[in-house]
């Protein structure tokens, strides 16, 4: 039951920090009708983002673990920026209204925000 209730938890999370980042970025948008096609447009981008970063980014850090240390870890930034493009294209190949226009600023800025934001509100939700 901790379990789900963790995995809601990010879920909720990520929702949040999409929504925001779509007030916030520029470049980053949604282009929804309703509150009702809103949010679920931003559950399901936010399982897109889920699915995408448990995937590919552990791959990603293992091929590249020799930039990682040569760059003292910033190449995440850049890794995370391409992985946060990439939600946007699957978004918009399954048919969702959200779109990240391009690598620089928004894609980068957009992951270092919803990672931000996750992680607080993670941090704040997730009480014992």
């Amino acid at each position: 039951m901790d379990s789900l209730k963790g995995l809601l938890i990010r879920l909720g999370s990520t929702v949040v920090a999409l929504w925001l980042a779509t007030l916030v970025i520029p470049g980053i948008d949604l282009p929804a009708a309703s509150t009702t096609e809103t949010v679920v447009t931003l559950v399901l981008v936010s399982v897109i983002f889920g699915v995408v970063n448990a995937v590919l980014q552990p791959i990603i850090k293992v091929v590249g673990c020799g930039f990682y240390l040569l760059t003292l870890g910033l190449i995440a930034l850049v890794v995370n920026g391409l992985l946060f493009l990439l939600t946007g294209w699957i978004a918009g190949q399954v048919g969702l209204p959200f779109e990240v226009d391009g690598f620089w600023p928004a894609a980068v800025l957009g992951a270092l925000f919803v990672g931000v934001v996750t992680w607080v509100l993670g941090a704040l939700l997730d009480r014992d």
